[in-house]
């Protein structure tokens, strides 16, 4: 199974939006660009796993990194917490998750 960036950066928007729905006039760019933006490293750490360039490890570590920077980025935006956040990458990363764990073929989420 390969990823598709679009398909998981739209599910990850929806799932951004039911959770951010107080919000989402103010945080809208924001959730869009980082949907997109963890979709496009799903997508490189499915490619380079495949490739036997990025070990399990590595690409837990480089999700992690970039689902940290999307949480750093919404929490900028006034009037989000940390704790709404958090919730909102969780959300998104869960609307994914059988997906992107099915074509890494290992539990990355």
């Amino acid at each position: 199974m390969s990823l598709d960036i679009n398909e998981l950066s739209q599910t990850m928007l929806n799932a951004f939006k039911g959770q951010l729905q107080a919000n989402w006039p103010q945080i809208k760019h924001y959730a869009e660009a980082e949907a997109k933006k963890l979709a496009e490293n799903l997508v490189l750490i499915e490619k380079l796993h495949l490739l036997g360039d990025m070990s399990d490890e590595q690409a837990a570590l480089q999700h992690k990194l970039q689902k940290n920077a999307a949480r750093v980025v919404l929490i900028s935006v006034q009037g989000m917490s940390l704790l709404m956040a958090e919730q909102a990458v969780n959300a998104a990363l869960d609307a994914v998750k059988t997906s992107v764990n099915t074509a890494l073929n290992f539990t990355l989420l």
